[in-house]
């Protein structure tokens, strides 16, 4: 089973590494971490990833993730990528994001029609690629399956792997990482949270949103 994860500059590294923790352990999973060009990405939170390979390496996929960007970008300003996205997913069987990362589908003309999630403060911008915006942790609509905010990343990859491996497989693997979430705060959604962190997250986020448009030049 090939898995694909897209790779780029200002990534959330989370998005990633939580579903690469459980999708690389899949029964006879090959994992391609791809990039516009192989080598050193730089996250949002400044940890270094590695692309191991561009984008003309890899040319299919059983499964594509998509994570997002702390600047929810829609990667307009690389078509190419864009491109290879919609190239890959014609054939793919499993086309997944994770938080912002459903923007980059969307901009990819991969959600027209299709119920969507991403990041709560990014909510309303599904609308801009035609998504139907859908407010749950994961969402699924034919072969695409899009995540919430970040952490949700996780319960969408034990659900894929559900869905690919079996139930009892997905089940070892939520036990072998001891995903059984305690947070110490109640606010890990904005229906929970004071409405006065809520904003101050939301006007913090949007401003960095601003530096990346969203939509795409016509």
């Amino acid at each position: 089973m090939k898995i694909a994860f897209l790779f780029y500059e200002g990534m959330t590294a989370l998005d990633a590494v939580g579903p690469h923790e459980i999708l690389s352990r899949l029964p006879e999973a090959s994992v391609f971490r791809v990039a516009r060009r192989a080598g050193p990405i730089q996250t949002d939170s400044q940890l270094i990833l590695t692309a191991d390979y561009s984008l003309t390496d890899v040319t299919s996929a059983d499964i594509v993730l998509v994570p997002g960007a702390g600047n929810a970008t829609t990667l307009s300003d690389h078509p190419e990528t864009l491109e290879w996205l919609q190239s890959i997913h014609a054939t793919t069987t499993w086309t997944t994001s994770v938080c912002t990362g459903s923007l980059i589908l969307g901009a990819a003309g991969i959600l027209s029609n299709l119920k969507a999630t991403t990041h709560w403060a990014a909510f309303d911008r599904l609308k801009l690629w035609k998504a139907v915006p859908t407010k749950a942790r994961v969402v699924e609509d034919g072969k695409v399956i899009t995540a919430a905010g970040v952490s949700a990343g996780i319960d969408m990859a034990l659900m894929l792997s559900s869905k690919i491996a079996g139930e009892n497989f997905a089940k070892t693997m939520q036990l072998g990482i001891e995903y059984d979430p305690k947070p110490p705060f109640d606010v890990g959604s904005p229906e929970k949270a004071d409405p006065v962190i809520r904003e101050e997250l939301r006007s913090r986020m949007v401003a960095n949103f601003i530096k990346a448009p969203y939509e795409l030049s016509n």
